[in-house]
């Protein structure tokens, strides 16, 4: 019989498949690297070939993850069609989008304890999809003189983290609201931006 694993075709990325797999199963922390050989069926030796550590595999899980994230947050900006508004909502409905779809993904990119900046591909992958989110903030606050715009690095920000907390709260966690997490959001995008005056008070 020939040992498991020897002729594998791509073993990296069916390390990662099996990653994604037990993520989804148990959590980002959830599992063992032996784990993973014998979901990808092969030898956990097999494993050091490709990823020094189960931390290497997490990482690569994640950049991964966020490549899909920014493709997809780029294809729902659109270039700030039909509006600057409708492009920014846009982007926030696909981070929701992203979480149901990809949740091994997602939880290796936010739950994992990795810190992106500890690894540069990692980091590099992150800054270009909140990227898309800061020049979502920047089209919609363009019509603002220079001086008087808040930074679009902060409204993106605070924007990005009331999605991430939707998604937690009524996306993924246990708790449950009466409305859909998309209107929740796009209630809470539209109250904060027209506290920053980003908005007029009846839209």
């Amino acid at each position: 019989m020939a040992r498991r694993g020897y002729h594998h075709g791509n073993l990296r990325q069916a390390l990662v498949e099996a990653a994604l797999a037990l993520i989804t199963q148990k959590g980002p922390q959830g599992f063992t690297l032996s784990e993973a050989a014998k979901q990808a069926d092969v030898t956990p030796a097999a494993v050091y070939r490709h990823f020094a550590g189960r931390e290497e595999l997490l990482v690569e899980v994640a950049r991964q993850g966020f490549d899909i994230f920014g493709a997809l947050m780029e294809y729902a900006f659109d270039d700030g069609k039909p509006s600057a508004l409708a492009a920014f909502e846009a982007v926030g409905r696909a981070y929701l989008a992203f979480a149901r779809k990809y949740p091994g993904h997602y939880q290796a990119m936010f739950e994992s304890g990795i810190s992106a900046q500890k690894h540069a591909d990692l980091a590099l992958a992150s800054r270009k999809s909140s990227a898309v989110l800061e020049r979502a903030a920047e089209a919609l606050s363009a019509h603002i003189p220079p001086g008087k715009r808040p930074p679009a690095a902060m409204f993106s920000a605070h924007v990005w983290a009331m999605s991430h907390g939707v998604v937690e709260l009524f996306t993924r966690g246990e708790a449950r609201s009466p409305f859909p997490a998309e209107d929740l959001l796009e209630a809470g995008i539209g109250i904060y931006l027209r506290g920053l005056g980003l908005l007029p008070q009846d839209t």
